[in-house]
């Protein structure tokens, strides 16, 4: 087995248990059939690996949308709170690297990558904050531009007060807080 491949068991528990997700949640795809996400998975393997890897790690995934444009289905970790098991880690390599003490055990662009899946920018945060309520006591790192990683900072966003928050920080520093939503495209 090579690390995008998952066995027909984990492929069937996986597929149970984002059918019975979806169907809880059809406020977050309204116009969208699972028939037709099963059926589009089916066809892409490759990223069943890596949508186990949301699930194993607690990001909860499930389909946020479907791109028009490159006419794919946008999943999405759904997680209450920012993935358990992809909290405490700073930004990315870089920062990582620069830490002399008290180093995390590796970095959300890092861990993303090593997943298949990419962090969310901050319109895709805010999009997903407009689904319903997530990081009311965590955080998550997103997508920073260059102009501000250049600079030594990340940002991160939570929702407090019924509103959505970006905020900045430096990209080395880690909480047990604080942690990455991914998105994936099939």
């Amino acid at each position: 087995m090579n690390w995008t491949t998952i066995s027909p068991e984990q492929v069937h528990s996986l597929f149970t248990t984002l059918k019975n997700r979806f169907e809880q949640n059809m406020h977050r795809h309204p116009d969208v059939k699972w028939r037709d996400v099963q059926q589009r998975l089916e066809k892409n393997q490759d990223k069943l690996w890596s949508l186990n890897e949301m699930e194993e790690t607690g990001g909860e995934p499930d389909v946020t949308g479907y791109d028009d444009n490159t006419k794919e289905y946008v999943f999405c970790d759904c997680s209450p709170e920012s993935p358990k098991g992809r909290r405490s880690l700073c930004y990315d390599e870089a920062a990582l690297k620069s830490r002399r003490e008290n180093k995390p055990k590796g970095s959300a662009l890092g861990m993303a990558r090593e997943m298949g899946i990419d962090l969310l920018d901050e319109m895709q945060y805010t999009d997903l904050q407009k689904l319903g309520e997530f990081d009311i006591k965590t955080s998550s790192w997103i997508v920073t531009p260059d102009d501000v990683r250049e600079r030594g900072g990340s940002l991160f966003g939570d929702s407090r007060y019924g509103r959505t928050f970006i905020y900045h920080n430096g990209a080395e520093s880690y909480y047990a807080s604080r942690g990455f939503r991914g998105i994936l495209k099939v």
